[in-house]
């Protein structure tokens, strides 16, 4: 288990055994690392233009615009980038068990 990537910025806004829901601010051009939960669902809700989902088994990249939402569920390969020109921030919420981060190639 790795740890995840520095943010630019993190607010924890509740953090229990079962839940997180903090705000992640990524700088431009920032990104998490390729990373899976085993049983963890990730909720990211857009807050600032630039927010992009990056899926493995399919493929898919999603523009994350503010206001919108995207579930992943647990050991979905995924990412998060920044796009923009500036800061980015989105809200996560995960749910539903212990947390781990395995980062994947």
């Amino acid at each position: 288990m790795a740890a995840p990537a520095p943010f630019a910025g993190v607010e924890w806004i509740a953090k229990t055994a079962d839940v997180g829901v903090r705000v992640n601010t990524l700088a431009p051009g920032q990104s998490t690392p390729w990373h899976l939960h085993s049983v963890v669902t990730d909720n990211i809700f857009g807050l600032d233009t630039g927010i992009e989902i990056g899926l493995r088994e399919p493929d898919e990249t999603l523009p994350l615009p503010p206001g919108a939402r995207q579930e992943i569920p647990p050991r979905r390969v995924h990412r998060v980038a920044n796009r923009a020109d500036r800061p980015a921030r989105y809200l996560l919420v995960q749910a539903t068990g212990p947390y781990d981060f395995v980062e994947v190639p």
